[in-house]
């Protein structure tokens, strides 16, 4: 067999040449490179989640080539806080007092807990105990954060008593965790958080929300669920509120922090606070995308993951029927080209029960296994990343944006219409 396979090799001058050649330009490329998300998951962890507004790039352009105010008054000519460029406007939209970025939501889960007394206990649901991603726990970060965990309740069902019954002397903090990455349904119960609210006036206690995602926009009213907003646990009055920047928000990664300032200036006053700040882009892109907020129009419009989000079916169909008409007309080959209308899914932990409606083309080549094509997207310039199933390669339309539209035909005519398409028997 390993003869046979030898006797097949092409091993002539120009075919090792171009081999060669090919291996060069690769390693010269850049490791890190744009790639065209056509999976159907509006915020894929594995491509960087949230694809950043046309504003928050050319703002960092701007400043990542040059030095900038990241710390020094223009008004006095004295140091100030890198923090205070994004935190007026984070307490603008949201009904702050104070606010706080760090590196990413995890780091502002640990930093907020640590800021409270160590040792102290941590009251929180047990069906609220989740997993945020790659394997980090939250009962993990709680104990690195040096805070004590008590669990009440049970995985399905917390009621405000449960908190109630197991506060005690060494208790430092209530702590609501929004499940935003699955749900329980059917018989089950939690605590709101103005409820906990109430129960923390009551003992002197503090309460803090992780909310997962940050939702700014009432995202009922574009034909999707209702997703609890950041602004929704400010009014409720709860003292610390942690999420993401680079889901829902649809800006750079970050962990944004924000609430009463009492708590806030004291988990700026944490000596970790240094060790998970954030950078001079990543404030830059922050409070690029914060300012389209101020519009809600806008951030629609110009804010990818809600233009995604929100994009009507018709629109991702008749883009489709655009794309495939053109193929058919381009590729050359016994190609089958049809258009699906499978779901799309949110990711990144948000909206888990959120299933979108969209348009797929679907890709299949006579003799021609659709593992080899997927392979052969994955390689063009730029990457096209595409799902598998049932021996076609789907690209989904809801996580590309329109003016990408483009850029994929071309890729997709350019990588099939060179030569070496080998044909290897498995099927389609």
């Amino acid at each position: 067999a390993a003869e046979k396979e030898l006797e097949l090799l092409n091993v002539s001058s120009p075919a090792l040449a171009e081999e060669a050649l090919e291996k060069i330009r690769g390693k010269m490329e850049y490791n890190l490179r744009p790639v065209l998300n056509a999976t159907g998951v509006l915020l894929h962890t594995n491509l960087g989640r949230a694809p950043l507004a046309a504003a928050a790039v050319e703002a960092v352009k701007g400043v990542g080539a040059s030095f900038s105010n990241l710390e020094i008054s223009l008004h006095s000519g004295k140091r100030s806080s890198r923090y205070e460029h994004v935190e007026e406007l984070l307490c603008r939209l949201t009904g702050a007092e104070a606010a706080l970025v760090v590196n990413n939501n995890a780091a502002a889960v640990f930093l907020a807990l640590n800021s409270f007394e160590a040792g102290k206990e941590v009251i929180v649901s047990r069906g609220e105990l989740v997993e945020i991603g790659g394997s980090f726990r939250l009962p993990e970060v709680m104990a690195s954060s040096g805070a004590s965990l008590v669990e009440v309740g049970t995985t399905n069902k917390t009621y405000t008593g449960d908190y109630k019954k197991a506060i005690g002397e060494k208790t430092a903090l209530l702590l609501k965790v929004h499940t935003s990455n699955f749900k329980v349904l059917g018989f089950a119960s939690a605590v709101s958080a103005s409820a906990l609210v109430r129960l923390g006036r009551e003992y002197g206690l503090p309460v803090m929300e992780d909310v997962g995602s940050g939702v700014l926009v009432d995202l009922s009213r574009y034909g999707l669920p209702y997703e609890p907003r950041v602004q929704d646990s400010v009014a409720a009055g709860v003292d610390v509120i942690t999420f993401s920047g680079d889901k829902l928000l649809g800006g750079p990664q970050a962990g944004l922090i924000i609430g009463r300032k009492k708590y806030i200036d004291r988990i700026k006053s944490n000596q970790l606070t240094r060790a998970l700040r954030v950078d001079k882009l990543t404030v830059t892109a922050l409070e690029a995308t914060l300012r389209l907020y101020l519009d809600e129009k806008k951030a629609l419009r110009e804010i990818p993951v809600l233009r995604m989000l929100t994009v009507p079916g018709e629109v991702l169909q008749r883009r489709a029927e655009a794309l495939a008409a053109e193929l058919r007309k381009k590729l050359v080959g016994e190609w089958e080209i049809d258009i699906l209308h499978e779901k799309s899914r949110v990711g990144g932990g948000s909206l888990p029960l959120v299933s979108l409606s969209s348009s797929q083309i679907s890709l299949g080549l006579k003799g021609v296994n659709a593992g080899e094509l997927a392979q052969r997207l994955r390689k063009a310039k730029p990457p096209v990343i595409a799902r598998v199933k049932r021996q076609r390669v789907l690209l989904d339309l809801r996580s590309l944006k329109e003016e990408d539209d483009r850029e994929l035909l071309e890729t997709i005519v350019r990588t099939f219409s060179s030569s070496g398409m080998r044909k290897n028997g498995g099927g389609s």
